[in-house]
């Protein structure tokens, strides 16, 4: 519970720097990046068959002795979605992988880590918003039909 008069929330947890505990830090690090990584394998094939969708409905409409569709503009908006999914994926990735790291180099974590901040990041993060500003450049793309 919060001390009344500061507003502080004490420790909850006794940290001692250890091998143990350390090595347990460096398991959880390494578990933040995985789920980062899954995230972002997520978002890239939510992104790529929402593309892929939308170019392939519209190439087969284009092929001589194929049927008018009933719902000619379905293709695009299931795109559309799937697009937008795989953005905001990434978006709530990105946060929560940014909290993640933050609490893990917060207060007394930070004596367990071993090693400083600086020069410890991985790209895994640049992939992340990379991918996203691709994924909002092809759902700008395929809702103006760029493409």
């Amino acid at each position: 519970m919060a001390d009344p008069g500061t507003g502080a929330i004490p420790d909850r947890f006794e940290v001692k720097a250890t091998a143990s505990d350390h090595f347990s830090w460096l398991r959880t690090r390494l578990s933040v990046e995985r789920t980062m990584m899954s995230w972002v394998r997520t978002a890239t094939a939510l992104i790529g068959f929402g593309f892929t969708i939308v170019q392939f409905f519209a190439r087969i409409q284009e092929t001589p002795g194929v049927a008018p569709p009933y719902f000619p503009h379905a293709p695009r908006y299931l795109g559309l979605s799937l697009i937008f999914c795989g953005v905001m994926a990434l978006v709530i990735a990105i946060w929560e992988y940014h909290w993640g790291l933050r609490y893990l180099w917060s207060g007394n974590f930070a004596v367990i880590a071993g090693v400083t901040r600086e020069g410890k990041a991985t790209p895994l993060l640049a992939v992340a918003i990379v991918l996203a500003l691709i994924g909002i450049f092809a759902f700008f793309a395929v809702l103006l039909r760029l493409v």
